[in-house]
């Protein structure tokens, strides 16, 4: 009874890894939350900052403007391809606006998008022009980018982008969560090894985070398979 409890306390492996849609929402609001604030800071230093002396990055962000209000409400088909009102799309928006910080943020909107119509391969190619070092952004995009690949069944890149975003944002919100999914992934392969180093690198380095509190059973699952 113990091990069948469990059992069904943990994340199914298979519908983490299979089901697009249950994947890459799971965890939808955490990522969508630290593109918002990345809009926030980066909009707040640009409109104080910037503008006054590039006058491109003030015309870029405000063509994404819309954008970001469709991508809120969670119409990512017009935030992508644009609207009929003069909203041209990210898609369009990052390569028009190329080497902007707008242009650069348009990436990641567009990739986010596109991971969310299930559209992974197109997903990676704007994640992975994303260009960012912060704590925040920067990872939530390596995550989103490891569950794409899980998708399309490159599970070794997969684990490695999830594990690397986990080091990267080394925060108690995101890197357990990365490292839990990198686990899972691991154990599917038969990695188990290398799933239980994921797993207790969340119980030494997150030992605070709410996922630490079951950790010990992903622990023992793979330990003894």
């Amino acid at each position: 009874m113990s091990q069948q409890k469990n059992t069904n306390d943990l994340l199914n492996m298979d519908e983490t890894i299979s089901n697009s849609e249950e994947f890459l929402t799971k965890n939808k609001n955490l990522i969508l939350g630290a593109v918002i604030a990345l809009v926030v800071i980066v909009g707040g230093y640009m409109a104080y900052t910037n503008f006054v002396s590039e006058p491109k990055e003030l015309k870029a962000s405000e063509a994404i403007f819309k954008g970001e209000q469709y991508f809120g409400a969670d119409n990512y088909e017009a935030a992508l391809n644009g609207d009929s009102l003069g909203f041209a799309g990210f898609v369009k928006l990052a390569d028009e606006f190329s080497g902007t910080k707008a242009g650069n943020l348009a990436n990641a909107y567009a990739g986010i998008c596109y991971a969310q119509l299930g559209k992974y391969e197109d997903a990676e190619k704007y994640l992975s022009k994303f260009d960012g070092d912060d704590q925040l952004v920067a990872p939530a995009i390596l995550g989103t980018m490891g569950n794409c690949y899980a998708q399309m069944g490159q599970l070794d890149k997969a684990a490695a982008t999830l594990i690397k975003a986990a080091k990267h944002a080394n925060s108690l919100s995101l890197s357990p969560i990365y490292l839990i999914q990198a686990g899972q992934i691991l154990e599917k392969q038969g990695k188990n090894a290398e799933a239980v180093e994921a797993y207790k690198t969340v119980k030494k380095d997150y030992a605070n985070s709410y996922q630490a509190m079951d950790i010990d059973k992903y622990i023992e699952r793979a330990s003894i398979k």
